[in-house]
């Protein structure tokens, strides 16, 4: 049975409705853990201690779809509770189309300024090289990361915390199936790993937005005229 954000909830209700972003977050987290596994494995020590230096620097900067989910979650559902729910769309496309454009933002200044932040977190050598390699191909789809945290929060608000679920267990499935097939397989080393990562974290973020582009594809989607009135 659908769980709507105005039920009454109790603890039965709100194990079931939050266990889906309880999953998600666990598929997220492995994206450093399954390219590490591979790296180690095939690969080598060096490029392994590499994924593992640079990898929360990249988690940092694809928090700010965390910042702009959480908060822009909690101003659609008090728009959505006035029942208001054309200015909740509205918003809804002014916070996805904003945090893109930052997102791609970040990425540019995070490609171009990644050897120099390296250094200056202390990686040298070998190791530098092989965190500037695979830093700058996971900044290649940073917008589509922070959209993947971003989404997880709206799934929620759209009532579709089932839709996020599934979305984002494909993404980690790909990721830990194109780490196999580029590193393993193809042995294309550490730029492999990064590939994989990149692509699937594409897919979390990707993904949602054609699913939200549907006419009417439940309480929330994309609403053009975002400074027009409701």
């Amino acid at each position: 049975m659908k769980i709507q954000l105005s039920d009454h909830f109790d603890y039965k209700k709100l194990m079931r409705f939050t266990l889906p972003s309880i999953i998600m977050m666990v598929f997220i987290s492995i994206y450093g853990v399954v390219d590490g596994f591979f790296v180690s494995n095939y690969v080598g020590k060096t490029p392994f201690a590499a994924v593992n230096f640079i990898m929360p620097f990249l988690m940092i900067l694809g928090a700010v779809g965390f910042m702009f989910g959480t908060g822009g979650s909690a101003l659609i559902a008090k728009t959505m509770g006035e029942g208001d729910y054309d200015a909740a769309r509205q918003q809804f496309s002014l916070f996805i189309s904003v945090s893109a454009a930052c997102g791609i933002v970040i990425a540019v200044l995070g490609i171009v300024f990644i050897r120099p932040i390296t250094v200056f977190l202390g990686a040298e050598g070998r190791m530098l090289d092989d965190c500037v390699l695979y830093g700058r191909v996971i900044l290649i789809a940073l917008p589509a990361y922070i959209l993947q945290f971003e989404f997880q929060s709206f799934f929620i608000t759209a009532e579709r915390p089932t839709v996020g679920l599934i979305v984002t267990v494909a993404s980690g499935v790909a990721n830990m199936v194109l780490d196999a097939l580029f590193v393993a397989v193809f042995q294309w080393g550490l730029i492999g790993a990064a590939a994989a990562t990149a692509f699937s974290q594409a897919v979390g973020g990707i993904v949602p937005l054609f699913y939200f582009c549907r006419p009417h594809a439940g309480l929330l989607y994309f609403k053009p005229n975002l400074m027009g009135k409701s």
